[in-house]
């Protein structure tokens, strides 16, 4: 359904992603990939949301690199400019999904989500973000600077994104006047990867369903 497209970022350098679109005026959002690069997995989750009347737009924030292997998805992220893939590649994706979208939301999952918290704490023009399974640093992402609605969909059974993890950023979020809707599953961290072993069907359709429910609201 989609094409990969350049887009301009901020700097004026650009960056390419994968989009999908339905048409002009239709809402907007950038899903933010995994650890995993830009895979076939993320592309099909943005046909998916073209699929529910969503422009779409993935940047591809490991410039083509792409692998199935943990310990150099690993080494990947551990490598990436966190600081510029949301001040710039995810502002670039926001800002080109505007030309085309009433309003514009960011989702992510895994090192997408601590994303996705992210660039609702640094980047303008963002109506909405949901997070899955993924919180940054406090030094990246000051939850007292995020004011737009999030929704945030965790696993009780993650030892990389750990439930007092997510206690403590809805907690901050809190306590800085702007209380995130947290949701919890008994399910493990990549539950909403249907590519990944912890793939929970249940879990994911109430989460999906959940995300699309309250980005109707917001977008």
């Amino acid at each position: 359904m989609g094409s990969m497209i350049k887009f301009k970022r901020p700097d004026g350098t650009t960056c390419k992603g994968y989009l999908a679109k339905v048409r002009k005026g239709k809402p907007g959002i950038v899903v933010i990939q995994e650890w995993w690069g830009l895979n076939d997995q993320i592309c099909g989750v943005v046909d998916r949301f073209a699929r529910a009347g969503y422009n779409a737009l993935a940047p591809d924030l490991y410039k083509g690199r792409v692998t199935q292997k943990p310990d150099e998805a690993n080494h990947m992220m551990s490598g990436l400019d966190f600081v510029g893939a949301s001040d710039q590649d995810i502002a670039g994706a926001v800002g080109h999904l505007a030309g085309m979208s009433r309003k514009v939301g960011v989702m992510g999952f895994c090192m997408g989500g601590a994303l996705t918290i992210a660039a609702a704490a640094r980047v303008p023009g963002i109506a909405c973000g949901v997070p899955f399974y993924g919180v940054p640093p406090a030094q990246l992402a000051d939850p007292a600077r995020i004011t737009i609605p999030i929704q945030g969909h965790f696993a009780n059974t993650d030892d990389w994104c750990t439930p007092a993890v997510v206690d403590g950023f809805e907690k901050a979020m809190a306590d800085a006047g702007h209380k995130a809707e947290i949701h919890r599953y008994d399910a493990a961290h990549a539950f909403a990867n249907e590519r990944s072993a912890a793939y929970d069907l249940a879990c994911a359709t109430q989460a999906w369903d959940r995300m699309l429910a309250f980005l109707g609201m917001h977008l």
